[in-house]
């Protein structure tokens, strides 16, 4: 507004000297006039460029780059709708997918991945600490923010278990191990259970052997303890393992396939059960509708403590390399204050852990309803994901269990070698 007053003022003052000069000069022909009213013209011009004005500060837009997965993860629409509500709050920031496509590769400031690959992203050092911002007063650090969470639970064929004779699902290993012999026996096409512990499968450890062990009670973390611990009663988990594998209960190809190649097994009734995420419900009820598979507890010995689950999570974090922390932390706090429409939209149990009460969706829906009440009556297990050296334990614990499995080597043979190469890693640590 300074500016433009101050324009019409000159303009102003110029055309009025302009009108004193032509009263003046009438003797003067017209060519000479037009020559002389440039002059000026110039002349003002050149005023107004040099004089003081005010400058209203704009603020340069920032492009900060998501990894391409969010989509993935979260659906297209839902990101979409999520990008536009944030944009529309912080106007000085753009919100773009990192891609590879072009010629230069762009590396996100914002990261989204799932509980499998949290461990590797901190032994590569690739996310930024959010204690400082987070106001987390602890020795652990926060690295990440958990936007959505599952439950691993056991998923079994409705169809292929009534064939064989069972009205209701396994409630004990023992009876587990009843159902899993005469399915994988039988005419049933199917095999009883599957393992899938590929390499690139980064929750597989979690999903399908630690799962068992926590819904026995076990736990690998002593109190306070920074190295995990292998008790006397996983060695019997493990020997549970060896006897899946010994009698041919299992789905071929253990340690070849993913946990997604499982699913599609199961899909197509080859498998009649198997340890999935809650997260997999929606998709099994679009493949194959609600009436043709069922979910229950994880069934543990007679003898078992407290029941605990495995919680595995989608996560938000912030590149190491990033040169935008702040606008970057932003987007992760807009993205926790949306957590519960992320967890409606995913169909996410329990969703929000923190949340005691569930949302609409879940008290509406049978399966949903059912994983809830299992999750209210459950311990959430301590993982290794966000731990020193988890990477290092999850593939020591990998490495024994497929020597165990190829070897004739007893399941306190392997149990003596994951607890020694474990030590020896937390030794080398404190050296």
């Amino acid at each position: 507004m300074y500016l433009k007053n101050l324009k019409k003022s000159i303009c102003n003052i110029g055309a009025d000297i302009i009108t004193r000069v032509k009263k003046s000069i009438s003797h003067i022909n017209s060519i000479d006039i037009i020559i002389i009213i440039a002059i000026l013209i110039l002349t003002i011009s050149s005023l107004i460029m040099k004089m003081p004005v005010k400058k209203e500060a704009v603020s340069k837009q920032v492009n900060l780059y998501m990894s391409v997965n969010g989509e993935e993860l979260f659906g297209k629409e839902l990101m979409e709708t999520l990008i536009s509500e944030f944009e529309e709050k912080n106007p000085d920031i753009r919100l773009l997918f990192a891609n590879n496509d072009s010629d230069t590769e762009i590396e996100p400031d914002v990261l989204f991945f799932i509980e499998g690959d949290y461990s590797a992203l901190i032994a590569a050092n690739a996310l930024t600490e959010l204690n400082s911002f987070t106001n987390y007063e602890s020795d652990a650090r926060q690295m990440a923010i958990p936007l959505v969470s599952f439950m691993d639970m056991l998923f079994y064929n409705i169809d292929i278990l009534t064939t064989a004779g069972f009205d209701h699902p396994p409630k004990s290993r023992d009876e587990f191990l009843v159902y899993a012999r005469k399915v994988s026996r039988g005419n049933f096409g199917a095999a009883g259970y599957a393992l899938s512990l590929s390499q690139n499968d980064h929750q597989a450890l979690s999903r399908d052997i630690f799962s068992w062990i926590w819904a026995a009670g076990g736990s690998f973390w002593p109190e306070e303890g920074i190295t995990p611990t292998l008790t006397r009663a996983m060695t019997n988990d493990i020997s549970f393992f060896g006897v899946l594998n010994r009698e041919g209960l299992l789905a071929p190809d253990v340690f070849e396939t993913t946990g997604d190649q499982r699913l599609d097994s199961f899909i197509r009734g080859k498998t009649a059960m198997m340890i999935a995420s809650t997260r997999t419900i929606p998709y099994l009820r679009t493949k194959m509708g609600d009436n043709t598979f069922g979910v229950t507890t994880i069934p543990g010995p007679e003898t078992g403590g407290k029941y605990n689950i495995g919680i595995s999570s989608i996560y938000a974090g912030i590149s190491a390399n990033t040169s935008h922390t702040d606008k970057a932390w932003s987007f992760l706090a807009f993205l926790a204050e949306k957590s519960p429409l992320l967890c409606a939209e995913l169909k996410a149990v329990p969703g929000m852990v923190s949340s005691i009460i569930p949302g609409n969706y879940v008290s509406d829906d049978l399966f949903y309803s059912k994983a809830w009440d299992i999750f209210e009556a459950s311990v959430i297990a301590e993982g290794f994901s966000g731990k020193p050296n988890a990477q290092k334990y999850e593939t020591i614990f990998l490495e024994e269990l497929r020597t165990f499995f190829e070897n004739n080597r007893t399941p306190l043979q392997t149990t003596g070698a994951i607890r020694q190469r474990w030590n020896e890693v937390s030794g080398s640590e404190k050296q």
